[in-house]
């Protein structure tokens, strides 16, 4: 039983061996082309893919992470997949991909910025975006380096890259209220933009960028001068009344304008990068051409008020100068040999007023001015406008005062020699009547006035309206017939009373009537007693009386 148990029938050997050699089963086809695809489609996906990059912004206001787009020229080219903050908390990291087409665009110089509505300088722009949503708005570069790190600047560039102009540096000491995109303008015609505004602590200076477009950039050379432009400029100084209007754009938003100063010569073009000062006005722009000068200090024992800075200094009607500060060093110490105080004021003689050649030499021209000195050289005060009361110095030769030249020094200054000015003294006591008149009381005397010629007019006019009245009623038909009718009525009334007088006969009738009526009246008195004592009376019959009992002598009647 064993040995049945242990040997295997034959045709059980025979199923075991078939089992084993059985081929594989097509079946097993499909999962693995399945599968074979499927990693062709995610090599194919990954492969399509284009580059990821980096943008970095203050604020992701708009940007959504699957929404967002980034485009070009109207076109998509990438989209944002994500959006986390930088370590510090203080920016936006924002990773967006890019279309394989796109790749060529990322180079160093491209630009990002974020188009939203926006109301600005230029008008509105962006509604697109209203129902649309922001995107992000690529501005290809030109240059040949790669990059997949970007910064998204708050404001489209005002230039972009590779546009044909100029780029220039412009640097002031003043505050200004110039922002990116204000125009830059040549004798009124817009030829650029604003693109950067910064301030620099360090220097306190403010440091403008700017970007004149193909083909003006030929007008800017080496003896270009910048100044802000505020639209209107009213001046009011010893020249007089001063109006000048540029652009409505520049009227609206401001700007800077440029130009060559008179009596220059152009200059060679300027460079790119170039750095000029701006300067505050036209008239600061002409005088900063004249950067060879003297320094003179007058000492003024007259009144300064009305001379300010950058006031004319004139030699018969010519400029030969400016005044550079009023007052100069106060506090120092007076020249010796001066009983009584005299205010400093600085001035700059510029020979470059009176010689154009460029060949200055600032020591013979203050020898030449000693020399002058001497011949009796002096400067005054005078009036330059009766409307504004500015001031001007005004030089010129006082032949009294020709060899009494002495040399002095202020604060280590050469003191220009003046003298006292004749208006100067008019001038103050001008102003001293006018401080009296100032003082007087005149608002009370004309409230009074007002109010007398008040009452007066209105007492006129009453007097107007009874006359009126007056005679109206004089030229009134019935008032002429008045004494008429009066005279009529007296004699009616007269007629009248002779009718009632004592020996007429009414009168008699009437007296006759009297004395009937008071008859009658005391026939009545008895029935009205009874009445009075017995109102029954009147309808019943009353009692009957006694008959009257004759009374006693000295009887007296019994109550």
């Amino acid at each position: 039983m064993n040995d049945q148990t242990q040997e295997s029938p034959p045709e059980d050997n025979h199923r075991a061996r078939t089992a084993r050699q059985a081929p594989v089963s097509p079946i097993w086809l499909v999962p693995i082309v399945a599968l074979l695809i499927g990693a062709w489609l995610a090599y194919q996906h990954y492969a399509s893919r284009g580059p990821l990059i980096t943008l970095t912004t203050e604020s992701a206001d708009g940007i959504e992470a699957g929404k967002t787009l980034i485009k070009t020229r109207s076109v998509d080219i990438g989209s944002v997949e994500k959006l986390s903050l930088s370590e510090d908390l203080a920016q936006v990291i924002i990773q967006a991909r890019m279309k394989p087409e796109a790749e060529p665009l990322l180079v160093d110089d491209t630009s990002f910025w974020v188009v939203r509505p926006r109301v600005g300088r230029d008008g509105i722009s962006g509604l697109g975006t209203v129902l649309s949503g922001a995107y992000i708005q690529l501005e290809p570069g030109q240059s040949h380096e790669e990059a997949r790190n970007f910064t998204i600047s708050d404001q489209p560039p005002v230039a972009p890259p590779g546009a044909k102009g100029l780029h220039l540096n412009l640097i002031t000491q003043a505050a200004s209220s110039l922002s990116v995109g204000d125009p830059v303008t040549f004798q009124g015609l817009s030829v650029g933009r604003i693109e950067e505004a910064d301030f620099d602590v360090t220097s306190r200076e403010m440091h403008h960028r700017v970007f004149i477009r193909s083909p003006y950039d030929e007008l800017v050379t080496t003896n270009t001068r910048f100044w802000t432009s505020t639209g209107i400029d009213l001046s009011l100084g010893s020249e007089g009344i001063q109006f000048q209007m540029a652009s409505f754009e520049t009227i609206i938003n401001g700007g800077v304008t440029f130009g060559v100063p008179e009596g220059m010569p152009p200059g060679e073009l300027a460079s790119q990068n170039s750095t000029y000062e701006l300067f505050g006005n036209s008239a600061e722009a002409q005088e900063g051409t004249f950067d060879l000068y003297l320094k003179y200090v007058l000492l003024f024992e007259d009144s300064v008020r009305g001379l300010s800075r950058g006031a004319p200094v004139e030699f018969r009607g010519i400029r030969i100068g400016t005044v550079e500060s009023v007052p100069w060093e106060f506090n120092a110490p007076q020249p010796q040999g001066r009983d009584r105080l005299a205010i400093p004021v600085l001035i700059h003689l510029e020979p470059q007023r009176l010689d154009d050649s460029g060949n200055i030499d600032l020591a013979e021209w203050k020898k030449r001015f000693d020399g002058l000195f001497n011949a009796g050289l002096r400067a005054s005060l005078k009036s330059g406008s009766l409307l504004t009361g500015a001031l001007f110095v005004d030089v010129t030769f006082d032949e009294q005062r020709a060899g009494t030249y002495q040399a002095e020094t202020f604060a280590d200054e050469s003191v220009f020699p003046t003298t006292s000015g004749g208006l100067a003294q008019i001038q103050g006591q001008v102003t001293a009547l006018l401080d009296k008149l100032n003082h007087l009381e005149v608002e009370p005397i004309l409230a009074n006035l007002d109010r007398n010629l008040a009452t007066s007019e209105e007492m006129l006019n009453q007097i107007n309206q009874l006359t009126a009245e007056l005679r109206d009623l004089l030229g009134d038909e019935d008032t002429r017939k008045l004494p008429a009718t009066l005279n009529n009525t007296l004699v009616d009334l007269q007629a009248t009373l002779k009718g009632i007088s004592p020996q007429s006969n009414a009168y008699q009738e009437l007296t006759t009537t009297l004395h009937e009526v008071r008859r009658l009246i005391r026939d009545l008195q008895p029935a009205a007693r009874k009445i009075s004592d017995d109102p029954r009376s009147l309808i019943f019959e009353g009692p009957k009386a006694d008959d009257p009992m004759p009374r006693a002598p000295n009887q007296r009647r019994q109550p």
